[in-house]
């Protein structure tokens, strides 16, 4: 009500005029509302910090109680108490946190065809932020606005309002857009959720600039026409500049819909950056002098230093006395286990993935890709002569490899792989440059019992947990008693893809007591090259029934039960729907590796 009255009184006294109506400065009631302004944007930044803050909290509790599994470690019965579910968060894991937004589906993209992919579905979860991020914005840009002042007045104010919520809502813009967010790590939130909330905070930020630019130019063109539009674009570098980052804004919408943005990534992302540069170069220009400058200060100086602290570990890691090499080799089923020979050495955690650079085949863009072995290696080995002394072994500086399994798709990995296969052996060393490593925000070390799945590929972000948890499971650092794999491929020689990597884990010590592996082959070409080699390693025939899979392990488990999925969407939304139609009746988390964009 005090606005109301402020604005009544202030337009009264005939102080409401707009800023080119003035001798030089802002009316008295246009200072009063931008001052109004950059409080509701301090309040905005505050309250998304508070939230950050709210689950970073909720995370602690998390994290406490899964530290508390991990020390019944010193005794198998302790660990029954952790079997059964507690009710409360039980319904709340199966009715919001993984609950897809309707039904089952969530990970399963809607495909028109092959190449037309229209994305996926948010989780509840999900849902809550998206539609409480969306109905804050509503809320600030429409509080405390006189309505029943001068329509003249209404429509400047909001005009305002507008503008700056659409600045300040850069600088969340920018910071989830990074590879090194630093909210990934605090809060454990994967980069897959920040992309999806980046993406619905990008629509609010055009949105909010398109209601800024509509509520300059419709009032003046109902009072003289839309021919004084034109003419005041033409004479205010002003107006112009802010036409052209609100047209901007526009193009990156436009260019943007998930079947545009997967026919064309790498053009995608090109043309992307380009268009940000643009809107931010003529926004800069538009905001000169006014308070909500420096909320868009803020977001270049962020935008860039998120590129320099990335350029400055890509150089580190990449570029020594022997720079970073990647050989690759073409395997059965259009696919590639590539591996990096490091400049530097890495220290490496299960579930982390790298960025991959390979000049000669995609020239300066990226692609993410799991981590599916890693080991060191003597440098000295690599070179013509052999050490002449045992203090020259002991002292001979260590090289770290990372081995990828990647895929054949299209793009990037589709040059590569004809690259390799028209090279001598099918086998092809080129010059990489590897960023990261990134993730590892699911930890399986307080689960007494935990299934992992993959289907295809996926199984590059499982093998690491599997070797891990053996290794710890021997050492006694895991909670881990009960282990179970399930890997579904195609066909019985997709089994060369990791044969290396797995003849290793079988190797290690009490791996039988622990360990079990189950493969499902979906194309046999004949039902009698499916054997199981032992008790412990077992393969059949077909698609596996989950639920059934789930079952079996519920009735022997041991301690909390993790769960982990990398797969394609309809296999991780059959685990999904498993796990949470089982919430009531024991203690099992669910955890999804995925990456979408």
């Amino acid at each position: 009500m005090k606005y109301l009255l402020l604005a009544s009184s202030l337009a009264s006294l005939g102080l409401a005029a707009d800023v080119d109506k003035r001798e030089g400065g802002p009316s008295a009631l246009e200072a009063f509302y931008e001052s109004e302004n950059d409080s509701l944007a301090r309040y905005t930044l505050i309250a998304l910090a508070c939230t950050a803050m709210l689950y970073g909290t909720w995370q602690l509790g998390v994290h406490f109680i899964a530290h508390l599994r991990r020390l019944s470690t010193f005794g198998d019965d302790r660990q029954r108490y952790f079997v059964p579910a507690n009710e409360i968060y039980a319904s709340l894991k199966r009715y919001l946190i993984y609950a897809p937004l309707f039904h089952n589906r969530h990970n399963r993209e809607f495909q028109l065809s092959q190449a037309i992919n229209m994305g996926n579905l948010p989780s509840r979860m999900h849902g809550l932020l998206v539609i409480g991020i969306v109905a804050m914005n509503v809320v600030v840009c429409v509080v405390t606005v006189p309505y029943a002042a001068q329509e003249e007045t209404t429509a400047g104010i909001i005009r305002n309002r507008t503008g700056t919520m659409a600045t300040v809502n850069l600088i969340p813009l920018v910071i989830l857009a990074g590879r090194n967010n630093p909210l990934i790590a605090m809060l454990r939130v994967p980069f897959d959720t920040w992309n999806l909330l980046h993406r619905w905070l990008g629509r609010i930020v055009v949105l909010e600039a398109l209601a800024h630019t509509f509520a300059w130019a419709i009032p003046k063109a109902q009072e003289a026409g839309w021919s004084i539009v034109g003419e005041a674009i033409q004479g205010s570098m002003f107006i112009l500049s802010g036409l052209v980052a609100s047209c901007a804004m526009t193009a990156i919408l436009l260019h943007s819909p998930s079947p545009i943005r997967h026919a064309f990534y790498e053009t995608f992302v090109h043309l992307h950056f380009a268009i940000v540069a643009v809107c931010m170069g003529f926004l800069w220009i538009h905001l000169n002098g006014m308070i909500a400058q420096r909320y868009l200060l803020a977001s270049i100086i962020l935008w860039a230093l998120e590129r320099l602290v990335r350029l400055i570990f890509l150089a580190y890691r990449n570029f020594g006395y022997d720079p970073t090499k990647a050989t690759v080799e073409v395997m059965p089923g259009d696919a590639m286990r590539i591996t990096l020979c490091l400049a530097r050495p890495w220290k490496f955690r299960p579930g982390q993935h790298i960025y991959l650079y390979i000049p000669a085949v995609a020239l300066w863009t990226s692609h993410p890709f799991s981590v599916a072995w890693s080991d060191t290696e003597d440098a000295i080995s690599h070179e013509k002569t052999l050490p002449m002394a045992n203090h020259d072994l002991l002292h001979a500086p260590h090289r770290t490899t990372l081995s990828l399994l990647v895929r054949r798709r299209t793009g990037m990995t589709d040059k590569l792989f004809q690259y390799a296969a028209n090279s001598l052996g099918s086998r092809v060393t080129l010059r990489a440059f590897a960023e990261g490593p990134y993730g590892s925000l699911h930890s399986m070390d307080s689960y007494g019992t935990t299934m992992l799945f993959a289907g295809g590929v996926g199984i590059s972000h499982q093998v690491p947990f599997v070797r891990h948890l053996v290794e710890g499971f021997a050492e006694g650092t895991v909670a881990t008693r009960r282990l179970t794999l399930v890997w579904i491929i195609q066909s019985p020689e997709h089994l060369e893809w990791i044969r290396p990597w797995m003849t290793s884990i079988l190797a290690m010590d009490r791996r039988r007591e622990v360990l079990r592996i189950m493969l499902f082959v979906t194309r046999p070409r004949n039902t009698k090259e499916i054997q199981s080699p032992s008790a412990t390693v077992q393969m059949f025939p077909g698609r596996p029934n989950i639920d059934t899979l789930v079952s079996m392990e519920v009735e022997n488990q041991v301690g909390a039960m993790g769960v982990l999925v990398c797969g394609n969407g309809s296999l991780s939304d059959d685990v999904r729907h498993v796990c949470r139609k089982r919430q009531s009746g024991s203690n099992i988390d669910f955890f999804e590796e995925s990456f979408s964009w």
